[in-house]
């Protein structure tokens, strides 16, 4: 029996935070470096690890997020393996490396409890979309894990005057170094976007990177009202 599930057994561990398969996070647990992670993402773990739901460092940021795109989080602390997953969503691992990045909270999955990171507002939204759009923004020296429903799409805003255009609705991550603003399309509804009201895109521009799904989330993080 065993013969037939060899594939599938974990491989060595090799980092911090890497992917087993596409749709699972495997996390290596050290006592002192706790992590932060969706509540309810656990499928399984191996050794002593201990979960604490909402921890007061986390409400007293997540406060915040006043139009409930917020995360619930969980600290997860101890010594083993963790698996993490979202629905089977991909997962996209990355090392920030002392850079940063804006992440769409419902596409957050777990990071280093010791990276800095906070709620805030995206600049240039908020007569698009009545209060404005909120992201989390995690920055410093650690890893962050991402879902995407589907295999997402990297797109190198370069450093010319060209814009990237994004349904904000298809929006995982950002550098949180470029400059966004909404745009809208007259006519296009039925071109662009699942959401009612007039069509719209997000407009990145500057030196960085947008991470795009393939799947619009059907949170209406953005919609045109008036």
């Amino acid at each position: 029996m065993n013969q037939p599930l060899a594939g599938y057994a974990p491989a060595p561990v090799t980092a911090r935070m890497e992917n087993h398969g596409n749709h699972m996070l495997k996390v290596a647990m050290q006592t002192g470096n706790d992590l932060l992670a969706r509540v309810g993402s656990m499928v399984a773990y191996e050794g002593f690890v201990q979960y604490e739901p909402n921890p007061p460092a986390v409400r007293q940021i997540a406060k915040d997020w006043l139009t409930g795109e917020g995360a619930p989080l969980m600290k997860c602390s101890g010594d083993g393996l963790l698996y993490l997953a979202d629905y089977g969503a991909n997962v996209v691992v990355i090392n920030l490396g002392g850079e940063g990045i804006s992440v769409n909270a419902t596409n957050l999955l777990a990071f280093d409890a010791h990276l800095t990171w906070g709620v805030e507002r995206v600049k240039g939204l908020a007569k698009f979309a009545g209060q404005g759009l909120w992201n989390t923004r995690i920055s410093g020296q650690g890893w962050v894990a991402l879902t995407s429903r589907g295999k997402p799409i990297v797109v190198d805003c370069g450093g010319g005057d060209d814009e990237t255009y994004v349904d904000p609705d298809a929006l995982v991550a950002w550098s949180p170094n470029l400059k966004v603003k909404g745009k809208r399309s007259f006519r296009a509804q039925s071109l662009i976007g699942r959401g009612s009201g007039e069509a719209y895109q997000m407009a990145f521009s500057g030196q960085g990177i947008v991470v795009v799904q393939p799947s619009e989330d059907s949170t209406d993080r953005l919609r045109v009202r008036g």
